[in-house]
């Protein structure tokens, strides 16, 4: 147990909850804050029959239109994993968002690209998906927000991998 927690008698600053140390604590608020700003955001989705996976890949596709990207780039780039990314782009196939090519020097190597279809939807979502943000985390002021993005991608860096994107 480390300083902060003997001082404290192991119990939260912010709750009458007691943790292990205080890395648990941080974790734990990190899952739950995860939790509540996700429920708002599968909610807006599911209006659209979407997932928020689904919504990172289209967005991914419209930052390189016209160009197409090859499927591994695109796992590589999603803000959370996806550990069956083909199922995923079947769907978005399927619905008429993406379009999928093989190249001719390597068979092996699919392209994807945004069709017109999947472009519209994304137009229609812009203006739902910055209202969303701004309910999830509006009532922040624009120091505290900086605060938190700048400590969290402190706190992420040490996981990134050599390559990563963020």
């Amino acid at each position: 147990m480390d300083e902060y927690y003997r001082s404290m008698g192991s119990e939260s600053l912010t709750t009458n909850r007691k943790f292990d140390s205080q890395e648990q604590e941080v974790y734990l608020s990190l899952w739950r804050t995860y939790d509540r700003l996700k429920a708002i955001e599968d909610e807006l989705f599911g209006k659209w029959q979407i997932t928020s996976q689904q919504y990172n890949v289209l967005r991914i596709l419209q930052a390189a239109a016209p160009d197409s990207v090859p499927t591994l780039q695109i796992s590589n780039r999603l803000i959370s994993r996806a550990p069956d990314i083909t199922r995923m782009l079947d769907k978005l196939q399927q619905n008429g968002w993406v379009r999928r090519v093989r190249t001719e020097e390597d068979r092996r190597t699919v392209l994807v690209e945004i069709t017109t279809e999947g472009q519209e939807l994304l137009e229609k979502l812009q203006e739902p998906v910055k209202s969303l943000h701004v309910s999830q985390l509006g009532h922040l002021s624009p120091t505290d927000r900086a605060t938190l993005c700048r400590l969290l991608g402190k706190a992420r860096k040490p996981h990134e991998p050599p390559d990563g994107q963020w």
